[in-house]
């Protein structure tokens, strides 16, 4: 459904995004993820035709989005992530608006209204002003605007920011009911959201694309593959650096103090367990030690291993 190749935008000297690859294969929520900056609402843009390339090429449904602008266009319902309303109107009137200016009319058009208004729970609110309505349900109004054309490509960027618990639940709810029937990329760096919804996941950080899998391929193939915790009484700049120095050993981390307990992250190399050693360099340094435990890999492991500075 998506393709990207050599997907590149540079602004001046910036380069925002610098050839990303990636493919959203018909029926996939896909979430695309990334630090603020990381390049997501950049390519989302060239995506869905707001700004042209400036090298590569990106197809909609085998179409091009800049020969086809139109035709890949209408495959689209975009939500970005500050979404534009007219706040003077009602729920119903803008509805109507924006399903005539992409094509719809006469019975067609009423019924898509129909239709929309009860997928994203606004019949109750219809004929309300847009600008009296909570941040919540203008989110709802900006989703139906977007599916109101009824698209088989729902691109959703940051569809859930700013929102409470309770309307972030909502909104999720309505996304996972869209993904049974629909394609759909997902923009977002709430990784509870991506868990929850996503069949997989396209990492980018700095314009690059650094990883596009399933959410548990993604987390078998990590390489930090775990976190080792580790309690004892030493002093904590001896204890890192002798953990340091063990084989397989990536980062040692002093998190914090409990009493007269020093808690360390341990990071290792992928395939391996270092638990055995950690125990033993205690107990030849006579450190006293209460709790040694291996933490699995997590998708949040994997989205700070692949887009960390340090």
């Amino acid at each position: 459904m998506i393709k990207a190749v050599n997907l590149t935008k540079r602004f001046g000297r910036h380069l925002a995004v610098a050839g990303a690859d990636f493919e959203v294969d018909q029926g996939e929520v896909v979430g695309f993820l990334g630090p603020n900056g990381a390049g997501k609402t950049t390519t989302i843009r060239m995506l869905t035709g707001f700004l042209p390339p400036t090298s590569g090429s990106a197809t909609i449904d085998s179409l091009d989005v800049n020969r086809h602008s139109l035709e890949a266009r209408r495959r689209i319902g975009y939500l970005p992530e500050s979404v534009p309303l007219y706040r003077d109107m009602r729920i119903l009137e803008y509805l109507r608006f924006r399903g005539q200016i992409k094509g719809l009319k006469g019975n067609a058009l009423q019924a898509r209204m129909e239709e929309v208004l009860e997928l994203c729970a606004l019949r109750d609110v219809r004929r309300k002003m847009i600008k009296t309505l909570s941040k919540g349900f203008r989110q709802r109004v900006g989703l139906a605007d977007a599916l109101i054309h009824d698209p088989p490509l729902p691109i959703l960027d940051e569809p859930t920011n700013g929102l409470d618990p309770n309307q972030i639940r909502s909104i999720r709810q309505l996304i996972k009911q869209l993904g049974e029937s629909r394609t759909i990329l997902l923009s977002t760096h709430i990784l509870t959201e991506v868990e929850m919804i996503c069949d997989k996941i396209v990492i980018i950080d700095s314009g690059k694309i650094l990883a596009s899998d399933t959410p548990a391929n993604l987390v078998s193939t990590m390489r930090t593959a775990g976190r080792i915790s580790i309690e004892l009484k030493a002093d904590p700049e001896n204890v890192r650096k002798k953990m340091a120095a063990l084989d397989h050993v990536k980062k040692v981390t002093h998190e914090c103090k409990r009493n007269d307990w020093e808690e360390f992250s341990v990071l290792v190399e992928s395939g391996t367990d270092t638990r055995e050693r950690l125990a033993r360099l205690a107990r030849d340094e006579n450190w006293p030690l209460r709790s040694l435990h291996r933490h699995d890999a997590t998708l949040e492991d994997v989205f700070v291993e692949l887009t960390r500075k340090d």
